[in-house]
């Protein structure tokens, strides 16, 4: 019960397109907001441990927009949109 109350009260927003991610990097831009993306992987125990930290960055900061892209499920935006690489 108190795992499914913590997904209610999270500010991530999951990203899983690329129109979701254009969607909410135009409401920062209208809201003059900063943006915090967390690329993160299920296989990267790294980025994985660094969810809950995230999570609670995103409880206290409420004038940032906080965003997750999985790099494995949303490849555009990791790799077209910003030349990154694994």
């Amino acid at each position: 019960m108190a795992q499914h109350q913590q997904i209610l009260k999270s500010r991530v927003v999951k990203i899983d397109s690329e129109e979701t991610w254009d969607f909410f990097a135009s409401q920062a831009n209208k809201q003059g907001c900063p943006v915090i993306v967390h690329f993160t992987a299920s296989w990267c125990m790294p980025s994985v441990a660094m969810k809950p930290f995230f999570e609670r960055l995103a409880l206290c900061h409420r004038d940032i927009f906080f965003l997750r892209v999985d790099v494995d499920e949303v490849k555009v935006i990791y790799f077209q949109k910003y030349n990154l690489s694994t």
